[in-house]
């Protein structure tokens, strides 16, 4: 879990490091728009808002439903399939995957918006793919290839996105 985390931060900090050196030189201009700012600004503040809703329900939703027993804080050990999880298998991380661009769009970076944030959301999808779903695979073993086969990784409907904003209480 360390490991991740540091991985996040580097994305995100290191992107925004390298977009804002790269927007001095390729789009200046833009960049010292005032107007561009505001506007970036707010739009990235309603991302920001809609990313931290999205993943508080999600981990209500876990944790609500993917414990049984002492184990530590943040882990689960139940397959979670109700809510937003009969739905699609990563909402956590389909919320997660919207944080660069409003981090990106809140320092009000081109560079960040339009190629780093991207570059991010492509390299999360493939931290999916490639470690996530063969932990769970290994964790609930044949039960997560089944709920693979019928819930599918993200799900833009009306339903899901309903769904996905829904308010989960706290777990006591």
């Amino acid at each position: 879990m360390f490991l991740r985390l540091a991985v996040w931060i580097i994305m995100i900090f290191g992107g925004a490091a390298l977009s804002i050196y790269f927007d001095g030189i390729y789009f200046d201009s833009l960049f010292h728009n005032v107007w561009f700012h505001i506007g970036s600004f707010l739009i990235g503040a309603m991302l920001t808002k809609a990313v931290i809703t999205v993943s508080k329900n999600t981990g209500r939703t876990l944790a609500k439903y993917g414990r049984k027993g002492k184990i530590k804080r943040m882990e689960t050990n139940v397959l979670v399939k109700e809510g937003i999880y009969k739905l699609m298998r990563h909402p956590m991380h389909l919320g997660l995957l919207f944080f660069p661009v409003a981090v990106a769009l809140l320092l009000g970076s081109p560079t960040f918006i339009f190629i780093i944030a991207p570059l991010d959301a492509f390299f999360m999808l493939a931290m999916i793919k490639l470690i996530e779903e063969p932990e769970a695979i290994g964790k609930f073993d044949g039960e997560y290839l089944k709920y693979m086969k019928e819930t599918p990784m993200f799900c833009f409907s009306g339903k899901c996105l309903k769904e996905l904003f829904r308010k989960v209480e706290k777990n006591n």
